[in-house]
């Protein structure tokens, strides 16, 4: 634990450091790192800008924004395996402009058939690893892509894959903190069988520098097999062949069988209403409703009376996600497998119920969970002529996932399984055939049932948190769709997780650069540990659509992001 000294130390560090933000603008918000992105016929907004003019290229060529998401989601699977890949997960919610209505989908794969909790408790493992082959649990992504064409796609899959073949096959020039990412994750992922021979530079255990050219010609191949073939290829064919081999000699569980009966499904999103606007997320497995839950509780405040940067807001907002914090550690999990209560979590009677533990002077240890009666990722967000928006999110989980790399594939495995808990009669506990606790969760917002914004933030249990602000920041403070993601955020961590830990003496509140000293003084005296982290705090794309039509873009200031239109 800090000492008091080192707790002080980390709040000088953020008021010292505040010059190191974007320059004074005369429009606004110091805070601001650029304008949002105007344009009428179509947007995308992407973490990596070759992944954004891929989504462009295809509108361009007659498709639409489920074509352009699928596009720029297999170019990010190239060009940012740090944090994605077709060994990953896929969530999406789809507004469907020829319905008006919002679709959800789960793209998100399941446990090993063959694995056992007892497997775990056998070779004394009091959670499951981080990293190698028992974490790993079936990819969904590529599922999802198909999912998502068949329903909605207008050009073939071999056009909405084709920029990503071309880039793995004639290389691409690695960004900036992709590249520093990439270089982290080579010495604890190279101990795994394939990965120092697909993913460092002539497989010689060094990553790919900023500026350097990095091609994937494994990757190329694969895409073009399942671009020709379809999904099958990816889970019955000659690749899931070679993924149920590979797991196998390698002390892995995932099999064929595993493999052939994946299913990915269409859900319902569920909303909250905050302040006059509907607030979308899917249920679980995934943590969204997390989001809703926080903004149900805030709304009982006159969060714009107390401002942004005061420490009565950033108080009441960590204490809010605490508590709901609570609740996501015991409740949310795969509905396949238990009852989850959805409904009351997200309702009004609920949120003040929970409101009335809050103590608005000073900071709390601990919380209960409700008593009911019942890594890094990617985002991206495209928008077309016709007005369908997609909000996608998909992620290999803890950046480069599990480290297990298939031979000849270019790809590498996800380590989501790591997810579960070994806790006996937890909601989330290791259970064969099971979708594991997911932290990645897309957004949308509509306004008297017209969409209004498509929006994302990435960064684990960053991302409920970021939601909620993103939407406080334009409900409550009135910044624009590019100011909201580059306002100073707040990260709470510490709280109890799905996977069994549990909230250490009120956890710990991250400030990113920017908050006044005050403020944070002010907090540290209400009883929060206040610290300075350098990064944490997600990755934010958005389209927000404007009541004249046009398509206003926003990306995040902090990575390498991009949003164009046209």
């Amino acid at each position: 634990m800090k000492t008091l000294f080192a707790v002080y130390f980390s709040a000088l560090l953020i008021l010292t450091s505040h010059a190191v933000a974007a320059a004074d603008r005369v429009t606004g918000e110091t805070f601001a790192g650029r304008s949002p992105v105007l344009a009428t016929q179509a947007m995308a907004a992407t973490s990596q800008p070759l992944a954004t003019q891929a989504a462009l290229d295809v509108m361009q060529k007659g498709g639409n924004a489920i074509d352009a998401a699928i596009a720029a989601n297999a170019v990010l699977g190239l060009v940012e395996p740090t944090g994605n890949g077709i060994g990953g997960d896929l969530y999406a919610i789809v507004w469907d402009a020829k319905e008006k209505k919002l679709h959800g989908l789960n793209a998100s794969g399941r446990s090993p058939l063959s694995l056992t909790r007892e497997y775990f408790l056998d070779n004394n493992l009091s959670s499951i690893p981080s990293h190698g082959p028992l974490p790993v649990s079936v990819p969904g992504a590529v599922d999802g892509w198909f999912m998502l064409h068949e329903r909605f796609g207008k050009l073939s899959m071999q056009e909405n894959l084709q920029a990503a073949i071309d880039y793995a096959e004639k290389g691409f020039p690695v960004t900036q903190l992709i590249a520093y990412y990439w270089n982290r994750s080579v010495p604890i992922l190279e101990k795994w069988p394939g990965f120092t021979e697909q993913f460092t530079v002539d497989g010689k255990g060094q990553a790919p520098r900023e500026g350097e050219i990095w091609r994937n010609p494994n990757l190329a191949n694969t895409l073009r097999i399942i671009a020709t073939d379809g999904r099958d290829a990816f889970y019955e064919g000659e690749l899931a062949k070679t993924m149920a081999d590979y797991m196998q000699a390698n002390g892995g569980f995932l099999s064929l069988e595993d493999l052939a009966s994946h299913t990915s499904n269409w859900v319902d999103p569920v909303s909250t209403n905050y302040r006059g606007y509907d607030v979308w997320e899917l249920p679980p497995n995934g943590q969204g409703i997390a989001a809703l839950q926080i903004l149900n509780i805030l709304e009982l405040y006159n969060v714009a009376e107390m401002g942004r940067e005061s420490a009565e807001y950033i108080h009441l907002f960590t204490e809010a996600k605490k508590l709901v914090f609570e609740d996501r550690a015991k409740y949310y999990a795969d509905s396949q497998f238990n009852k989850i209560p959805v409904e009351e979590l997200i309702s009004k009677k609920y949120a003040r119920k929970r409101a009335k533990l809050i103590d608005l002077e000073k900071a709390g240890k601990e919380f209960p969970a409700g008593e009911l009666q019942d890594g890094d990722t990617i985002y991206l967000t495209t928008a077309d002529a016709e007005g369908n928006m997609v909000s996608l999110i998909q992620s290999n989980y803890r950046g480069m996932g599990s480290g297990m790399a298939p031979p000849g594939l270019g790809f590498i495995f996800q380590d989501r399984g790591e997810m579960f808990s070994l806790e006996e009669g937890h909601f989330n506990v290791f259970e064969p055939g099971k979708r594991p606790f997911h932290t990645i969760i897309p957004a949308f917002v509509t306004k008297e049932g017209k969409p209004w914004m498509s929006f994302g933030l990435m960064g684990g249990a960053m991302q409920p948190q970021g939601h909620a602000q993103i939407v406080v920041n334009m409900v409550d403070f009135g910044l624009d769709v590019q100011a909201a993601g580059d306002a100073p955020r707040i990260h709470h961590t510490g709280s109890s997780e799905p996977t069994g830990e549990t909230m250490a003496d009120g956890g710990i509140l991250n400030l990113e650069t920017g908050f006044p000293y005050a403020t944070i003084r002010q907090l540290m005296r209400m009883g929060h540990k206040v610290q300075f982290a350098n990064g944490p705090y997600g990755g934010y794309q958005a389209i927000l659509r404007a009541d004249n039509g046009v398509y206003w873009g926003a990306t995040e200031s902090r990575k390498d992001g991009h949003a164009a239109g046209y």
